[in-house]
Parts: C-alpha cells; structure tokens; sequence
C-alpha cells in the first residue's frame, strides 16, 4: 500500500461554505433586499438563516459542526453564534488554513443556505437569492482559485435561462453548477431542456444535484422515529437518476456529465441491477424512453458520484465505474471527515490498488473540473 493514502493530491470533491449574514442582502436585487436571507438570533437555536417564504429556517450552528463529536452534535444547533463557528466557512485564508489540516489540496464549494433555497416555492425569488449567492462565491473562491473551487447556482425558471446563466455563471470563473432538484417548467427528461443540456456539454460544465435539494420528491413527514428520516435524505437523487436515465436524457446527450453529491455510492451496484431488471423485464408495458443500452450503461458513463465516510464504497470497486467516484470531506458540515480525513482513508482504501486511489481522490474530480494537478 505504501506510505501515503495517494500519490497525488487529495481533492474533495464536495465541501460547502457557511454564508455570511450579509451575503444576500448585500448583493441582492433591490426588489427583495428587505425580504432576502438574513440571520436573527433565536433563544433556542442561536444564529438562524431566516429565509422569507419557507418555514424551514436554518440553524447555523448544525451547518459548520465540522469536528464535533456525535455528543457534541446535540448541542450545536444550541444558541450557537456565527462568530464562533469555524470561520473557514466564510474566510478564505482561515479555509486555507483548514484544508492543509485535513491533508486536502482544494474543494469543489458547495453552498449551505443555498441548498434549503432550491426548494423555495417563488422561482424569482430564488432567481435573485441565487444571482447574489454566486457573486459572493466568485469573491470568496478568487483569493486561491486553485484551492477553492466554487459552483454557481440557477434557479431554472425556463431552458432558456438556465443557458444564460450558465454561460454568466462560467464567465465569473465558477466551473460548474448546482441544480435545484425540481424545475419550474415540466420536468428535466422534456425534451424542452435538450438546448439546455447541449449547452452544458458545450460549456464544459458538470452538473450537480445535491442532497436535500429536492425536498418535494420525499414522502413527508418522515414515518417512524426523526432519526429515520436520515435514511430518506439519498431518495430525491436517486429518483433524478431515474428520471434522466428512463427518460432517455443521456441517450439523446450522452457526452452529458452529472453528479450525484453526498448521497453515498454504496448502493449504486443494486440500483444499477434494479434498473436494468426493471428494464429487461417490464420496459415494453411500463413507460419510458426507448434505450440503446441496459439503463446501468448510462449510469456508469454519465453519472458521478460524491461520498464521505461510505466505506462500502470503497469496497465495490469491481462492480462500479470507478472513474466515476470522487472522495469528499464535506466540510464544514456535521457529516463532514475534517478534520480526520487521512486517518478514515487510511482505513478505508486499505488493500485497494494505487491507481485506483488515485482516481477516487484526485484524477476523477481534477478531470471532471479541469484541474491543475
């Protein structure tokens, strides 16, 4: 196995930022500047994103819980202030920082509050929140632009706009972008959105669908105890698997490039046997685009995907596409690695070859994204 995890250096492939308080006032259209995302105090929460239109506010101490113990997550989202949260989640030279403790080379930067906005129910309000958010992110990232690799988000009012943004959203320097789970027009395996994806292909621009941002596809409230709720949270991409695969998207583009982020990878060899049982047996009745291949062809090519602490993972790798799988520390967040991260990949790529270590945790994501090794 030798002395180091990998040869190269390790990139995360998701990480995501804490959001100043000012990041959406500040930058906002001027219409919503009174109603835009603004952090209040609560007695029993502490500093919480308040988000006008959505009842789910956002408890700010959860959101950077990086390196706390399983006890200690209890009481994060207790009176917690921003001010005391780790500050690489809004300051760049104090990420830095926090990126050379946990072994990683640079992140691929996700949003926090921007994850609850892709389910807000007033697409141009989301629209504004969104065109504010990615000019605050292009200024964090731009202090190390090697390091911090920022992700732009739209709110895909129309096909039409989601080009438009994209090609704004790649002239800022972002290099890829974050998809709500939901469109406002029809859904994404119209053929209403092929300009749109042709338009990513040519751009150069992966796309992302991330957990938790596609609430309205799983069943609420959760049945049984809170706590198994966290088992459904891996459900919405799922269904967007589904969706573009059944839906014939990769077929009609299939130099397409989406990924799956914090959704775990595990379960991919079942999922992909599902759906191709399902299609072997059951595709001349029940409905769906006609495909050339078995639907596991296109989640192997198309489909990346980004994990933390899946282990088993790791494990199956002679049943996925490992150039597909990309190793992420998910920090700030209270499932994130840091600041053990080289301590749980010692661990957890033990017996596996070099070369695919170095795929997982360096090759796949620095090629996805263009990335100077």
């Amino acid at each position: 196995m030798g002395d180091r995890v990998t040869s190269k250096p390790i990139i995360s492939a998701d990480s995501h930022v804490m959001e100043p308080p000012d990041t959406y006032q500040a930058r906002i259209d001027r219409k919503y500047r009174d109603t835009a995302p603004h952090i209040v105090f609560d007695e029993r929460r502490g500093d919480t994103f308040v988000v006008e239109g959505m009842t789910e506010t956002v408890p700010i101490g959860l959101v950077a819980a990086a390196g706390k113990t399983a006890e200690e997550l209890a009481g994060a989202a207790s009176r917690a202030k921003f001010d005391e949260l780790l500050r690489g989640g809004w300051d760049p030279t104090a990420r830095i920082a926090d990126q050379d403790r946990d072994g990683v080379a640079a992140e691929i930067i996700y949003p926090s509050v921007g994850m609850i906005l892709c389910n807000h129910p007033d697409a141009d309000y989301k629209k504004a929140c969104f065109d504010a958010y990615n000019l605050w992110i292009a200024e964090y990232c731009a202090p190390a632009p090697a390091r911090l690799i920022g992700l732009g988000q739209t709110a895909m009012r129309s096909p039409e706009e989601g080009a438009r943004d994209l090609e704004r959203i790649k002239a800022m320097g972002l290099r890829g972008v974050m998809m709500p789970g939901f469109p406002v027009k029809e859904d994404y395996d119209s053929q209403i959105y092929d300009d749109f994806w042709e338009a990513a292909i040519a751009l150069d621009m992966p796309l992302s669908f991330h957990i938790l941002t596609s609430r309205e596809g799983v069943a609420k409230p959760a049945r049984g105890p809170k706590i198994n709720s966290f088992m459904s949270i891996i459900r919405g991409n799922q269904d967007i698997i589904g969706t573009f695969i059944f839906g014939g998207v990769f077929e009609r583009h299939p130099k397409l490039k989406i990924v799956c982020v914090e959704a775990d990878a595990g379960w991919a060899p079942h999922f992909m046997y599902r759906m191709d049982h399902a299609w072997e047996r059951h595709r001349f009745w029940m409905t769906g685009a006609k495909l050339s291949h078995p639907p596991s062809h296109y989640f192997r090519e198309n489909i990346y995907m980004t994990f933390q602490d899946d282990w088993v993972a790791f494990k199956m790798h002679e049943m996925c596409n490992m150039r597909r799988l990309m190793w992420a520390n998910d920090y700030p967040h209270s499932d994130s690695t840091w600041p053990h991260s080289q301590e749980l990949l010692t661990k957890h790529t033990a017996g596996m070859p070099q070369q695919e270590r170095d795929w997982v945790l360096h090759d796949n994501c620095a090629e996805l994204y263009h990335l100077a090794s």
